[in-house]
């Protein structure tokens, strides 16, 4: 291990964990997002998971105010984590007034009315394996220094070894400890929100999707909130609501 991951993990490590941190991978993640934020001069930081099979949820925030920006992105369907999970390529963005407004239309808006300046993501991937992204972001524009750059793509690389390591753990079939509530939960929710909309306006489960985006969009809500709002039938896309 290099001197620089040595210092990265040791960072980590440092970070005094929080009240429902626990001890599964989604509190060392949180406490990985933490330690990012200050040593990359962020605001804030954020890691969402995108595994092969569909499923996808924010895995872990610096702050509680981050959460809602990680998950417009699913909301939206765009925005530099999946634009990074798909190039496997860092994107960066030093400046959300130089392009990005044209580049994510819905979700650069919303990062700027939040008084986000500059975002950066980078993939999280091992081999042909891509597991999601960390995202960083900050409330002046300007760009990352080599020094920084370096840093976080170290912090991607124990993000990667901190889900290997847990999934190593876990029972086969099963997420890694800490992640079941964090991901699979909202993505099992997701689904049958989809099922229960498609029946209800009679239209394909693609089509149910895009309804819960335009509706989660419209109303200023996380997708995994409106989910949960049709499964427990407090929404409904028939014409009416309970």
């Amino acid at each position: 291990m290099d001197e620089r991951a040595v210092r990265v993990h040791r960072l980590v490590a440092d970070e005094p964990a929080r009240p429902g941190d626990g001890h599964g991978v989604a509190g060392r993640l949180r406490r990985l997002c933490t330690a990012a934020g200050r040593a990359l001069s962020a605001s804030g930081a954020g890691v969402s998971v995108l595994a092969g099979d569909g499923m996808r949820g924010v895995a872990a925030v610096s702050e509680p105010a981050y959460e809602p920006l990680e998950e417009l992105q699913f909301t939206l369907g765009e925005g530099p984590c999946l634009d990074a999970v798909t190039s496997r390529q860092p994107v960066l963005v030093p400046d959300l007034a130089d392009g990005a407004m044209g580049r994510w239309p819905g979700y650069a808006s919303a990062l700027h009315d939040t008084g986000v300046r500059a975002v950066f993501a980078f993939p999280l991937q091992i081999g042909a394996a891509r597991l999601g992204a960390l995202d960083v972001f900050r409330r002046e524009a300007g760009s990352l220094t080599a020094g920084e750059l370096r840093d976080a793509l170290t912090f991607a690389d124990v993000a990667v070894t901190t889900l290997l390591d847990g999934q190593a753990r876990a029972v086969p079939g099963s997420a890694a400890d800490g992640l079941e509530d964090e991901v699979v939960g909202q993505r099992a929710e997701l689904f049958q929100a989809q099922g229960m909309v498609a029946v209800q306006v009679g239209t394909s489960l693609v089509d149910a999707l895009a309804r819960l985006r335009a509706y989660a969009y419209a109303e200023d809500k996380p997708l995994g909130d409106v989910a949960r709002d049709v499964v427990a039938r407090r929404v409904s896309f028939d014409g009416g609501q309970s």
